[in-house]
């Protein structure tokens, strides 16, 4: 992730610090070890060591799915990129109704 797309994304994250237990994992290193996962289909066990815990990644993917944070994340910069025209909304229908 490029240092633009990290500053975009990092003021929507919840604070490192959770409830309980310790304190976080960067969380631009977990969004590495996510976006890699996915892109390359490494399973989560197999994630290479510079990603950290691939069960911290692997917890955190998981918490912010039911918290909200990946929908908040994901809503705020689909709306940013529709506002600077960086969206074109026929591709993305088009993409969804082909199953891409």
């Amino acid at each position: 992730m490029t240092d633009a797309q990290w500053a975009r994304i990092e003021p929507m994250l919840p604070d490192r610090t959770p409830k309980r237990g310790g304190r976080w994992r960067d969380h631009r290193q977990v969004i590495d070890a996510i976006a890699f996962k996915y892109r390359t289909g490494t399973p989560w066990m197999d994630l290479p060591e510079h990603f950290g815990s691939w069960k911290g990644a692997h917890n955190r993917l998981r918490k912010w799915a039911t918290d909200g944070t990946w929908e908040k994340v994901f809503t705020t910069l689909l709306a940013q990129a529709d506002a600077e025209g960086d969206f074109d909304w026929v591709v993305a229908v088009l993409l969804l109704l082909s199953g891409a």
